[in-house]
């Protein structure tokens, strides 16, 4: 990962610190030339070719906001408020003290507690590669002889750097840079918020909750209070390793408190699947959906289905953390007929570089929320993460008139923001 920038005004010029390191092969990736600052601009100044390109969704921009949107910063279902929370198995019924007896294995195997008790604050960098591996859409009737019907397109991944900061799990900081597109999230403790560059900033319903990035096996003790709520529900093997598999579910008072008047989230599940050799979490999935109210006598569902494996643990500083993983999100809409169906897949592939804990000067200051964040109370907004004009993901394949609305793409991953539907839903 390169920590310094070339200068984009000068090529002679003194390289900059950069606020988010990014993959080494950034500045190789035009092959036949060895020009780091050439190379480097243009990743960075995507723009100024975006207008020249086309691609599935219509232009790179679109798809930067659906990749960034779906696996940049997803929350988990619950609030963690307590970074050492005791772990008792009495008192509970049968699967709920099993999910104990395991986590309390999982503790012993990613260091113990008084490993865990040490860390006050961590920071972790990364690479990361995210893109779309294929769609397909519902049938629609085209012309009266002529059905339609879109599926399967690959896409080539965008790559990128992120950074994360956190001093406890209701105090992160995200940094993620795509392809030149930057989004950050984070959380000071009172609101969850994120920022994007096609947005203001914005924030989350209910209290906040911890970065799902986090619990990718960055962050065991948020880990380990998460999912020592939980259920076990049996048994599974997961990339060739035996599992106990632990439920955790979003009551309705949660669920209520992230829903709005046009969005209702009616689940939010998540599942852990902790290795019966190492006592390791290897797998960390979790499944949301959504309904949205239409000026129609229909109503739009959206389900978000996300798939972590999570992979090459090593010790740091006495502590076991993940070091690489794959991610796997599944976005599906029904509601309004079959020509209405559609599924998304995209794939997010993620490498650690550095982890270190106790940073001195991290202070609370580090996680206050931009400026420009405007509550619910202050001001309703129409869009929740994509721009403010009605843009439209354009699937333009061969004749097919298939489009979904770019905010209810969004709205499948921050269904909490504080905001309300497009009005161009109508037009669907």
């Amino acid at each position: 990962m390169k920590k310094l920038s070339p200068n984009l005004t000068r090529e002679d010029g003194l390289q900059t610190v950069l606020e988010v390191p990014i993959p080494e092969e950034i500045f190789t990736i035009r092959s036949g030339t060895s020009r780091a600052w050439h190379n480097m601009k243009s990743w960075m100044k995507p723009n100024v070719e975006s207008s020249r390109s086309s691609s599935l969704f219509g232009d790179q921009n679109t798809d930067i906001q659906l990749l960034l949107g779906v696996v940049g910063a997803p929350l988990i279902p619950l609030p963690i408020t307590s970074h050492n929370h005791p772990i008792t198995i009495k008192s509970h019924n049968i699967e709920a003290s099993m999910a104990k007896y395991i986590v309390k294995q999982y503790v012993a195997a990613v260091g113990g507690e008084s490993a865990l008790n040490w860390v006050e604050s961590m920071y972790a960098m990364g690479e990361v590669r995210v893109g779309t591996s294929e769609f397909s859409g519902g049938e629609e009737c085209t012309s009266k002889k002529k059905m339609v019907k879109v599926k399967k397109v690959k896409k080539k991944g965008e790559v990128g750097g992120f950074v994360v900061w956190q001093k406890k799990p209701e105090l992160w900081c995200l940094e993620l840079v795509v392809s030149g597109y930057k989004i950050s999230a984070g959380s000071d403790g009172k609101v969850a918020w994120r920022q994007t560059p096609w947005h203001h900033s914005h924030a989350s319903r209910g209290p906040p909750r911890p970065l799902r990035r986090l619990l990718q096996g960055l962050d065991p003790r948020t880990t380990a209070n998460l999912f020592n709520n939980s259920i076990c529900i049996g048994e599974k093997t997961v990339n060739n390793e035996e599992c106990f598999i632990l439920k955790l579910e979003a009551d309705s008072n949660s669920l209520h408190t992230r829903s709005s008047s046009n969005v209702e989230i009616i689940r939010h599940t998540l599942w852990g699947y902790f290795s019966q050799r190492t006592g390791l979490l290897v797998q960390l999935e979790d499944s949301h959906l959504l309904k949205l109210k239409t000026t129609t006598s229909y109503a739009i569902f959206w389900e978000t289905n996300m798939e972590s494996l999570i992979q090459d643990y090593k010790t740091v500083d006495g502590i076991n953390i993940a070091h690489a993983g794959k991610t796997w999100v599944t976005l599906s809409r029904f509601g309004e007929g079959p020509e209405g169906h559609s599924k998304t897949r995209v794939k997010e592939v993620w490498k650690i570089e550095e982890v270190d804990f106790n940073i001195k000067g991290l202070s609370i200051d580090c996680f206050l929320p931009p400026s420009d964040l405007k509550k619910e109370e202050e001001k309703v907004v129409q869009d929740c993460t994509m721009p403010a004009s009605n843009t439209k993901l354009p699937y333009k394949i061969q004749s097919a008139s298939f489009k979904i609305n770019v905010s209810k793409v969004a709205a499948v991953n921050v269904d909490d923001s504080s905001g309300t539907e497009s009005d161009d839903e109508k037009d669907m």
